[in-house]
């Protein structure tokens, strides 16, 4: 029998060959995460990352992802999602429910309107930020 996790204190790696590699001590420190960087990286830009996170303060930073699109998910709460194209910003509007793309390469960030959580399907390789 397959035992079950609560995907937002375990998360999980998407690889190559569609496997699935829990993750029950993930952390968002540097060391962590350069780790978890070259432990997956035989899966180039294809690994993803999957995560529940809290979607509860207005973000400091931009961040984007060179190695792919990312799919964001609004679990519940509200947030204004804010997309740099080409030199504008645009705005998506997310509630419970809705999801959205973050296209290869597009800088965003988030203002939260009502504190929940989001489901993100991250290409993490290479993400970058900027202060915003």
């Amino acid at each position: 029998m397959t035992a079950t996790f609560d995907l937002s204190k375990t998360y999980a790696h998407l690889g190559l060959g569609a496997r699935v590699v829990t993750l029950p001590d993930f952390e968002w420190s540097p060391e962590y995460l350069e780790r978890y960087v070259t432990q997956t990286a035989s899966d180039g830009d294809e690994g993803r990352l999957v995560v529940i996170g809290p979607a509860d303060s207005t973000w400091t930073t931009w961040e984007r992802h060179p190695a792919g699109e990312e799919l964001v998910v609004q679990l519940t709460g509200a947030s204004t999602l804010f997309q740099e194209i080409d030199g504008t910003v645009q705005q998506v509007e997310l509630r419970a429910g809705l999801a959205v793309v973050n296209p290869r390469g597009v800088w965003h960030t988030v203002d939260v309107h009502e504190p929940g959580q989001a489901l993100f399907i991250t290409p993490g390789r290479g993400t970058e930020h900027r202060p915003r």
